[in-house]
């Protein structure tokens, strides 16, 4: 029985750990700004990943054409080559973020020296770019651990979640990914899309009819918090 109660133990204490690390609401280590609280029928879209030579480019498109505010959390080393877009979607008004330098998968296991430096080195890209200074972060792959949470409050920056995450990257068909957003959709949302994907133009569309017809209006990121 000790045993078996020691077992138990454990797994609770593994199972809080993976919540705390692995669910961007948790705020165990790090506050993220996950969804505006309100009764209003506003949502805002965000898109992690990018900049994509071929895909952001008519993202943006449809954003404009919608007369749409979104934000786009950039990895800094896809930055090299794609500075007009980056400046685009400066000129265009939406907001940028830091989404780190690397991406790495390894990225959660960094130190938080190490991290501080990763995401100094995608501000000072976009700095050199926009000549503006971004004040919110959405860490990779959505974990937070103690050393990320450390190199976040160091550099000032306001990590935003989301409460919808759309599941766009795991190859399911559209309709899957639509129904996944309606079933969570709800006041004050924050979508998490990726700019990145072959067919990311068509899933917005598509997502933008879905909200059209559930009558939400979408609004920028400084609305919303």
């Amino acid at each position: 029985m000790l045993i078996f109660g020691f077992v138990l133990l454990m797994l609770a204490i593994l199972t809080f750990f993976f919540y705390a690390s692995y669910s961007i609401g948790s705020g165990v280590y790090l506050k993220a700004y996950c969804r505006k609280k309100t009764s209003e029928k506003v949502v805002t879209l965000t898109f992690d990943d990018g900049p994509d030579s071929i895909q952001t480019p008519k993202v943006l498109d449809i954003l404009k054409a919608r007369n749409i505010s979104a934000t786009f959390f950039c990895i800094g080393h896809k930055l090299t080559g794609n500075e007009d877009i980056i400046k685009r979607i400066e000129a265009e008004g939406h907001t940028i973020g830091n989404h780190s330098y690397s991406h790495s998968g390894v990225f959660p296991l960094y130190s938080s020296a190490k991290i501080k430096q990763d995401l100094q080195h995608c501000q000072q890209l976009l700095y050199s770019i926009t000549g503006k200074e971004t004040k919110w972060f959405r860490p990779p792959f959505g974990v937070t651990n103690p050393p990320i949470a450390k190199a976040v409050k160091e550099l000032g920056y306001h990590t935003i979640g989301w409460n919808i995450r759309s599941l766009d990257t795991q190859g399911m068909a559209h309709q899957k990914v639509l129904g996944r957003i309606r079933k969570r959709l709800c006041p004050g949302s924050i979508i998490l899309l990726h700019d990145r994907m072959p067919d990311s133009d068509i899933l917005l569309l598509k997502v933008l009819d879905l909200l059209d017809e559930e009558g939400y209006r979408i609004v920028g990121l400084n609305e919303i918090i």
